[in-house]
């Protein structure tokens, strides 16, 4: 990591100029051109479109080298709108959109403000490159690799950061298509202290601070508006990246508590099978001797605990609390625990005999998060459960294991858009 500033704010930008004496002529003629653009969109991407039009334009010369969005505005630099082509303009209001879509804005919680804003960019060029989204800005060479195709904004992010000494970190912040606006929380003032020139047009003339407040309200006019947008495009919604879809699918998708999916999840693992070993006494009066129901009753499970992230001891209590509650509709069963982050430890047994036990256990704090050590602890031991439980942020540093080696179910605390690539996935809400 040592050719990345911890502690830098501002990434280094393309030569554009900012803070010159508007033309308002010119504003005029990009204006119109962002319109267009706007209807272009509307026409060939309808989803893009329709998001798009809830933006407002507004010039932002006085600070913004390029184009930046916080959700309700599309603020933009004159003369580097004057330079795109119209294709190029569409990609550029698609790129800002998706950064409001997929909440960039909110995602950092406290990574690197450098790398955070790389990796969202690798990600929107991703979407629109792959959807066919306008054309790629070749004024600003733009930050794309087909290698992040469908990956999350935090597994781009975890590969950038174990790779940062090889890679030339100003050579990729130059690249960086627009403002990010994700690191200004404040009071301050959230239109940018925006005026009206002669026109009538808005003029940003400082770059917008967003409140807590402001973000929230934010992500949900923006949540509403994607699924007003999705429904619109209707048969044309084809062109919505998957990592929209998978959204709106969150979203849309019945909630269950985290509570009821474990207990559905453990009671699951009971096997029932025919047997003539038991008669079904529906039989007796007929003719025919019918197999009776083979009952499994022992629950197998392993349960394992992401120590990397911010877990408090009552989640911890809450979440033993639950399956102990479940196990006690049970005679029999077999429990596995145990604690990783870059590593497997504390690892303990319940049964029957010491179920008790389990209230009293202490999980060990850790660092780092490497979802596959559970597997490799699972089968250098001849562990196959069958269901593994595990209670994590949802942020691994690479992998999120082996889905073909056991049913997984993965309670996900802190992380309400985080959505396992496998297995099953609920979010942690503490009564």
């Amino acid at each position: 990591m040592s050719n990345i500033n911890p502690t830098a704010k501002e990434d280094i930008k393309p030569g554009c100029e900012v803070g010159f004496e508007t033309d308002p002529k010119l504003d005029l003629k990009v204006r119109e051109q962002l319109v267009q653009a706007r209807i272009g969109l509307l026409i060939l991407h309808p989803f893009y479109g329709n998001l798009a039009l809830r933006l407002k334009l507004v010039n932002a010369d006085a600070w913004c080298p390029t184009a930046a969005t916080d959700g309700r505005h599309f603020f933009y630099n004159t003369k580097f709108i004057e330079k795109l082509a119209d294709g190029e303009i569409l990609f550029l209001m698609g790129h800002e959109i998706l950064h409001v879509v997929y909440d960039h804005m909110a995602r950092n919680q406290g990574r690197n403000p450098q790398l955070s804003n790389i990796a969202a960019d690798y990600c929107v060029n991703g979407d629109l490159v792959q959807n066919k989204v306008g054309t790629p800005i070749k004024v600003v060479p733009i930050l794309h690799e087909t290698k992040y195709y469908g990956w999350s904004f935090e597994k781009v992010y975890d590969d950038l950061y174990e790779n940062a000494d090889k890679i030339d970190m100003d050579e990729l912040l130059e690249k960086m298509l627009d403002e990010h606006l994700d690191g200004d929380n404040g009071d301050g003032d959230s239109n940018g202290n925006q005026e009206t020139d002669e026109n009538g047009n808005p003029v940003s003339k400082s770059k917008p601070k967003l409140s807590e407040k402001d973000r929230r309200a934010i992500k949900d006019e923006m949540k509403e508006a994607v699924l007003n947008a999705a429904a619109a495009a209707g048969n044309s919604a084809g062109n919505i990246p998957q990592g929209v879809k998978r959204l709106i699918e969150q979203w849309t998708a019945p909630k269950l508590d985290w509570r009821e999916i474990l207990q559905q999840q453990i009671q699951s693992t009971i096997k029932n099978d025919f047997t003539f070993q038991k008669i079904n006494r529906r039989s007796w009066h007929m003719d025919a001797i019918l197999p009776g129901m083979d009952n499994d009753e022992k629950i197998d499970i392993c349960l394992c605990v992401d120590m990397s992230g911010s877990v408090s001891s009552s989640m911890i209590k809450d979440f033993f609390s639950e399956v102990k509650g479940i196990t006690d509709m049970y005679e029999d069963f077999n429990i596995q625990l145990w604690c990783f982050d870059t590593e497997v430890y504390g690892y303990a047994k319940f049964d029957p005999t010491n179920i008790d036990e389990l209230l009293d256990y202490t999980p060990l704090g850790g660092g780092g998060t490497e979802f596959d050590v559970n597997w490799t602890f699972m089968k250098e031991h001849d562990i196959v459960p069958k269901k593994l439980i595990m209670f994590t942020d949802g942020y691994p540093w690479g992998s999120w294991g082996d889905e073909n080696y056991c049913d997984t179910v993965f309670i996900i605390h802190g992380a309400k858009d985080v959505t396992a690539p496998f297995g099953v996935t609920c979010h942690y809400e503490e009564a």
